[in-house]
């Protein structure tokens, strides 16, 4: 049985940066939580810098969300692999978040609050 999804705006404006560069920003991002886990963010793709995105060929599945695509970030220093997704065809207790997009949040990469 899946995980609990709770799916809620994001208070405030968030920003996702990596290798130095401002990758998007947004006062529309969704807070996902599942389960136990802490709350994920999710950025609508017209707040995204798109060109900064490498299609990649990973594809995952979560029972509670579905597929999930996956992208690189290619910064001036490093290729970033696999470290933003995004589910275009949820299931429906995820369809919310059809078409945002994910960030690892990691130490080359921040998803912030400002």
């Amino acid at each position: 049985m899946a995980n609990q999804i709770t799916i809620r705006p994001a208070e405030g404006t968030w920003v996702v940066r990596a290798g130095g560069a401002v990758l998007g920003e947004s006062s529309r991002a969704l807070a996902l939580s599942e389960g136990d886990l802490g709350p994920v963010i999710y950025f609508p793709r017209d707040d995204v810098a798109m060109d900064f995105l490498d299609d990649s060929d990973t594809v995952t599945t979560c029972p509670g969300k579905g597929d999930a695509r996956y992208f690189s970030i290619a910064t001036n220093s490093a290729i970033l692999k696999d470290s933003v997704w995004s589910y275009e065809a949820p299931h429906e207790q995820a369809a919310e978040i059809a078409g945002y997009l994910a960030f690892d949040n990691r130490d080359d990469l921040a998803v912030e609050q400002l």
